[in-house]
């Protein structure tokens, strides 16, 4: 982490305007990313300044992503100023509000935050898809049947395997889950942001912003869904899935008779993904706190799985385990 004065001086000089007063530096949380956020205030403005490591490639494309989306109408941050050679961003504040920090609020309340989160997430499936340029961009890897395939396995690693002690072997081979890998793989792909969950989501006078953006990749706009809808993070009632779910449909303008099929068959792969991730951080980098979001996403993994074909072994598991 970089020293409060080196965030300084390096401001400074590029923005001579911070001369002229006395900056405050705030170092910022992020959940499990390496990359260091800090909030730089003078006077009534601030900025976030980043600094990013170059040992994950997405790092290095968040620029480049950022201002594509934005000209595609995708409501991100502004980015002011990008030092590629020593890994440097300065971009817009959103402020500190996040859409999980609205996860206690009357339904009414988070209604309207949900759905202007999927209306900008809408853009990215449809416009930002569709926008000039978006072959240029350098993206991470699509969503083939081997990046489901290795979801999946991570979960059966990182999770049943490492944190619960459970012999995966039989689980893993389920011809189902092969299966759904190569469905899921051969559906018709858009730009989908891979991480999409409520502290992704900043809230700004009412309004909701994408951050955390760079591993956007072709992929599935269920993905998405399934990523904000079953977010572990957050709980939402069944009843308040289903009317977003429809309200992301009706921005549509229609959809395919298996659109809910493969939205389930998504939160089944997100879930797993995101089990994995837990235990894996928790485990294998020593962030404990990340093992105690492990219950909830394993009950909606079990809910999930209990309404697909194929799947009863592991749904004894889940049981046995919730």
């Amino acid at each position: 982490m970089l020293a409060v004065h080196d965030v300084i001086s390096l401001t400074s000089v590029r923005f001579p305007a911070f001369n002229s007063g006395t900056p405050t530096v705030e170092p910022l949380e992020k959940g499990g990313s390496e990359r260091k956020f800090y909030r730089i205030r003078m006077g009534g403005d601030s900025m976030i300044f980043i600094k990013y490591s170059n040992h994950k490639e997405e790092n290095r494309h968040y620029v480049a992503i950022a201002r594509f989306l934005s000209g595609a109408g995708v409501p991100v941050p502004e980015v002011y100023l990008h030092d590629e050679e020593e890994s440097l961003i300065w971009m817009q504040d959103l402020g500190e509000v996040d859409l999980w920090s609205h996860r206690k609020d009357p339904w009414p309340t988070r209604r309207a935050l949900y759905q202007s989160t999927l209306d900008a997430v809408f853009a990215m499936h449809r416009n930002a898809t569709s926008a000039d340029g978006v072959g240029e961009l350098e993206l991470q890897r699509v969503f083939d049947a081997d990046l489901y395939l290795w979801e999946q396995s991570y979960f059966f690693e990182h999770c049943l395997g490492n944190f619960f002690k459970i012999d995966t072997r039989e689980l893993s081979s389920l011809p189902a889950l092969g299966a759904a890998a190569e469905r899921l793989a051969s559906l018709p792909r858009v730009l989908v942001h891979r991480d999409f969950q409520s502290q992704n989501v900043m809230i700004r006078e009412g309004s909701a912003w994408l951050i955390d953006f760079q591993g956007m990749r072709f992929g599935l706009a269920q993905y998405d869904l399934a990523s904000l809808l079953y977010d572990p993070y957050v709980s939402l009632h069944d009843g308040e899935r289903r009317e977003l779910l429809d309200y992301y449909k009706s921005l549509c303008g229609g959809v395919s008779a298996d659109f809910d099929e493969i939205f389930r068959w998504c939160a089944l792969q997100r879930l797993m993904q995101a089990l994995g991730a837990y235990g894996f951080l928790g485990l294998q980098k020593g962030r404990s706190e990340f093992l105690t979001h492990v219950p909830q996403a394993l009950r909606s993994l079990g809910k999930v799985a209990s309404g697909l074909d194929g799947l009863d072994p592991l749904m004894q598991t889940l049981e046995e385990l919730t």
